[in-house]
């Protein structure tokens, strides 16, 4: 209770500094850029007319501003023309002119602008910045259109740039943390990043949630088959936090939410990169680099990365059961490690075939390999009978995967008019060995025999996206968005168990336990999206969005097939978005979704890999469909930012894990086995708070707290509910900016006590903590602390990180279950104070031309067109 009151002021705290209203300063940046087509009256491209920009600068001898040549070039065969790398400070014109036509001399200004008109206070104003740092390509490339030689001067829209990045941007679907600077997680993965970005849950084994649901992870705006374990911290730019997607995004994921992971990009002339190395405490190490060079029309980037990581666990479980009038306890000491790396590569080209049309095409090839070994002391008490057994895991796992991603992107001469296609491939191999040993003991601690059970597995998966979409403005804030999508994925293992007993000599096949199997799962899809404002009364997004899928699965051993055709369904979403005085938003939300069993879920394969947590499928699951709202309030003053949210979920045939009795294929005795089930329904309510505050000019402070309520019906089971139950959830993010370069940062999160997460698993036959049904159990309340220290010196070229996580070793996760014939409780430890080393070396030159061909020729042009000043 003293960890949640303490929260609950540091939160106050925080939200009680929006009195201040410091200036934000800004340093100069050449990132502007301007480019355009010249036409004639009647739209014809003109060539070779000259170009030219020009700049106020203070003369030496006068000390008055005077305009002055800064470049200059002519327009292509297409009448094309762009100006790359220009000062984002100061004015700047730009002039046309040719003989025989009219001169045409117009401003090109990059500044802070409010409402469409340049406001001076903007500075010192995030919330504005946020909403125009969500339309990036208007604020950083400006696109002039087609400008016609004997029309007025085109009046060009201002220019919006910031020098530095908010920490929170906010859009009518979604919200968007920049997480490029969080030095917490130097050397780590995208599981790291999670645990700073508000909203969002990470729990001792990685597995991330959104409000208490598992969230689908896009890359880039697409779905990704990589876990995020697989994705360096070092490589993300920003996440964008959608609790509530529109049509526009695929409405699988039930009543979970979308966290899009936005890649660093860089699309300067001339080269740069980053070299990052780090170790940490139990032998673990990372060295990632990425390579970027840009000149003319070709971007080109690659970047690799290789992770070594190192893992242990320590915990334990304690079940109490009663199946068929035996009553036993079951008490387990475990112990576990993790080896293994993997290699991450990713080379990129993108073509700019003109200053609106882009072509992408990027190809990932990665691979790793992991040794994860087990050691559990079992204490059996059964009848009044103590047993002692000693159950000795290891394993190898290792992956291969590749990936390919093409890509279109057309930018039409009115503004926000554009077109894009992609397709996305990911697939992969994977192999799999394990061996389990499990020794009895007799009175006199003596092995009086033995049981091994071994384990091959190998599989393949492929996953095929094909998605295109196309934007139409129109009127003042209207659009359009259309869009289609389709999706198939090829799945194919082969997972042998065999066993040999006490007193055996061989290995024996287990059939039951043994599944070969195969399934390909297709969604169609598309979407109409309608955006726009009502009479300068409410801004609105409403859209909706068709689907049909279809499975088709067939068990190898048996040929057994499974096939399932899901029609069409309709997914409708509203948002609804009022701008306030005094810089204040409301947004509202209403969304219909979809989540179906997947293969995994649906085979009745049994894992009796741990005979004391043995696994199936369930082929009766239907699809849940879930039905969502969102109200959220937004307050800016100065350099705070407030947010607050209420939400709502309902969820009918809610798929869930479930612990029952069932009959053993192994012993052919009762034994208690975990599947999967529709729940009747289920009921997900609550608030959150976001506070973002600078208390000083060297202090950055965001905290988040959510409070919730959740319960799952399974009165369809005839069996006890688990009580609704209020929990809370809190985050506190600091950054401080000290002498000499020096910045720390301290993060802290803190769990109440909550009933267990839904599905979080479903997609592979996880350890004991995964395997535990929602409706059946809680998690007991925990805490932790991270901190890191960063030095930053070679002219801010170079970084040194150091962090601990978890400093206070308080993020043992304990979780309880019961049932009908069973009460369960399992308690673990997951590398507790980690300490990790990391080194960031950035290098570039800017102005460099490469790939340029270097002739007499080009070197007139350049002369007689323009020059740049130094």
């Amino acid at each position: 209770m003293k960890k949640f009151l303490l929260l609950i002021l540091l939160i106050a705290c925080s939200f009680s500094s929006f009195s201040q209203m410091p200036g934000m300063s800004a340093q100069q940046a050449n990132i502007g850029h301007v480019y355009g087509k010249i036409v004639d009256s009647l739209g014809k491209p003109l060539e070779f007319i000259s170009v030219v920009l020009l700049t106020n600068k203070p003369d030496p001898a006068t000390k008055q501003n005077k305009e002055v040549l800064f470049k200059g070039v002519v327009t292509k065969a297409n009448g094309e023309f762009s100006f790359e790398e220009l000062p984002i400070f100061g004015k700047h014109k730009l002039k046309i002119s040719a003989i025989g036509y009219k001169t045409i001399e117009m401003p090109v200004a990059f500044q802070l602008m409010m409402n469409g008109k340049p406001n001076p206070k903007a500075e010192s104003a995030p919330a504005e910045q946020m909403k125009m740092l969500k339309n990036l390509l208007g604020g950083v490339d400006k696109d002039l259109g087609n400008i016609k030689f004997h029309e007025d001067t085109q009046i060009l829209q201002g220019v919006t740039v910031t020098a530095t990045k908010a920490l929170f941007e906010s859009d009518i679907d979604k919200k968007v943390f920049n997480v490029e600077k969080n030095i917490v997680t130097a050397g780590g993965t995208a599981v790291d990043i999670m645990k700073n970005v508000p909203s969002v849950q990470v729990d001792i084994d990685g597995n991330v949630k959104l409000r208490n649901a598992s969230p689908q992870i896009f890359i880039d705006g697409r779905p990704t088959t990589l876990s995020l374990d697989q994705i360096p911290a070092d490589a993300i730019e920003k996440v964008e936090v959608i609790t509530n997607p529109s049509a526009k995004y695929d409405a699988s994921g039930g009543n979970a939410g979308i966290l899009n992971l936005v890649l660093k990009k860089n699309k300067k002339t001339g080269y740069n990169g980053m070299v990052n190395a780090g170790a940490d405490r139990l032998g673990g190490g990372n060295v990632m680099a990425n390579f970027n060079v840009r000149q003319n029309k070709i971007n080109l980037s690659a970047m690799a990365m290789t992770n070594q990581m190192r893992s242990q666990t320590i915990g334990e479980s304690n079940r109490f059961s009663d199946v068929d009038g035996i009553k036993s306890t079951i008490g387990q000491d475990v112990a576990s490690k993790m080896k293994g790396g993997f290699l991450f590569t990713r080379l990129g080209l993108d073509y700019f075939i003109t200053n609106r049309t882009t072509l992408s095409a990027a190809g990932i090839i990665g691979q790793g390999k992991f040794k994860p070994s087990e050691n559990i002391d079992i204490n059996t008490f059964r009848n009044g009978i103590k047993t002692y057994s000693n159950r000795i895991s290891n394993s190898d796992r290792d992956f291969r995967m590749r990936g390919m991603q093409l890509g279109l992107k057309h930018n039409f001469t009115k503004s926000g008019e554009e077109l894009t296609a992609d397709l996305n491939y990911f697939g992969g191999k994977n192999d799999g060995s394990g061996l389990f040993t499990t020794n009895y003991y007799g009175d006199a601690n003596k092995i009086y025999g033995s049981q091994i059970q071994k384990n091959l597995s190998n599989g393949k998966n492929d996953f095929l996206t094909i998605q295109t979409d196309y934007v139409r403005p129109f009127g003042n804030k209207g659009s359009l968005e259309i869009g289609a999508r389709v999706q198939i994925n090829n799945l194919r293992n082969i997972n042998e168990n065999s066993i040999k007993a006490l007193g055996a000599t061989d290995f024996k096949t287990i059939s039951s336990a043994t599944t070969n199997y195969q399934s390909r799962n297709d969604v169609y899809a598309a979407y109409v999206s309608v955006a726009g404002a009502y009479k300068k009364v409410f801004s609105y997004k409403v859209g909706l969005r068709a689907e049909s899928s279809k499975y088709d699965g067939k068990l190898l051993n048996t040929n057994e097939d499974f096939n399932n055709k899901f029609p069409i369904s309709l997914f409708p979403s509203i948002f609804l978005s009022k701008d306030l005085p005094k810089n204040q938003q409301v947004q509202m939300s209403l969304t219909r979704r979809i989540n179906r069993p997947n293969f995994f879920q649906l085979i009745p394969f049994v894992d009796y890999t741990d005979s004391l947590n043995i696994t199936k499928g369930n082929a009766n699951l239907v699809p849940e469909f879930t039905y969502s709202s969102e109200i959220s309030y937004t307050k800016s003053k100065g350099v705070n930012t407030f947010i607050g949210s209420a939400y709502y979920k309902y969820t009918d045939n809610l798929i869930t894990r479930f612990l029952g009795q069932e009959t053993n294929q192994i012993s052919g005795k009762t034994d208690l086995i975990n599947t999967f089930i529709n729940a009747n329904s289920s009921n997900n309510y609550g608030f959150e708070l976001t506070g973002i505050t600078k208390p000083k000019k060297w202090w950055d402070l965001t905290a988040n707290v959510n409070f919730y309520n959740s319960r799952i019906n399974v009165s369809n089971l005839e069996i006890a509910s688990t009580p609704a139950l209020w929990s809370m959830f809190g985050k506190l993010n600091n950054n401080f900016k000290l002498p000499k370069k020096f910045t720390i940062q301290l993060s802290a999160d803190y769990q109440s006590k909550t009933n267990l997460p839904i599905n979080t698993g479903g997609q592979s036959f996880g350890p004991p903590s995964q395997v535990q049904s929602a409706s059946q159990g809680y998690i007991k309340p925990f805490y932790s602390v991270d901190i890191a220290v960063k030095k930053t010196f070679l002219k801010d070229a170079a970084s040194l990180t150091l962090s601990v996580n978890d400093i206070f070793r308080s993020r043992y996760s304990v979780q309880y279950s019961e049932g009908v014939g069973f009460t369960q409780s399992y308690s673990r430890l997951t590398n507790p104070q980690m300490v990790r080393l990391n080194f960031s070396y950035r290098f570039g030159k800017m102005d460099m031309s490469l790939f340029k061909r270097q002739n007499m020729k080009s070197q007139q042009e350049g002369m007689q067109n323009g020059m740049q000043m130094q």
